[in-house]
C-alpha cells in the first residue's frame, strides 16, 4: 500500500523504517551540511512521496520516500543552465552491441542512493 501523506505513512512500520533510512543516508554518506541560504536564493525543499519499487516479479523490494522539489525553480531566477547527466539511448545500444559482439556478460545494477551533480 502506498500512503497518500505523512500521517498515513506514520501508521506503517515499513514506511517509518524507509523514512529513517532515507534520512540516515545523508548522515552516513556525509553529503549534507546545514548552511544559511545566500541572499536572493530560494533553496530547494524536500517532499515526502511514498512509492513502492518492484522487481521483475512485481514484488515490493523497497519503499521510496524522499524527493527534492526541483520543479519549483525558475530558469533565469534560480538557475542559468541545467545538466542531466544520464545515458542516451544510442550510447546504451552501442554498449550492448559491443558487449554482445565480445560475448561479455552484462549485469543490471540498482543504485539505492545516488547524488547527481
Amino acid at each position: 500500500m502506498e500512503p497518500k501523506n505523512v500521517k498515513e505513512a506514520m501508521t506503517d512500520p515499513a514506511w517509518i523504517d524507509s523514512m529513517k533510512e532515507e534520512l540516515l543516508q545523508f548522515k552516513r554518506l556525509d553529503v549534507w551540511v546545514l548552511v544559511p541560504a545566500p541572499d536572493n536564493i530560494s533553496p530547494l525543499t524536500l517532499k515526502w512521496l511514498f512509492k513502492n519499487k518492484h522487481d521483475e516479479e512485481q514484488t515490493v523490494i523497497r519503499n521510496k520516500s524522499l524527493i527534492v522539489r526541483g520543479y519549483r525553480q525558475e530558469e533565469g531566477i534560480d538557475f542559468e543552465e541545467s545538466f542531466a547527466p544520464v545515458a542516451r539511448m544510442e550510447a546504451i545500444r552501442i554498449f550492448l552491441a559491443y558487449a554482445a559482439y565480445k560475448s561479455f556478460t552484462v549485469f543490471q545494477m540498482d543504485v539505492k542512493t545516488a547524488f547527481l551533480h
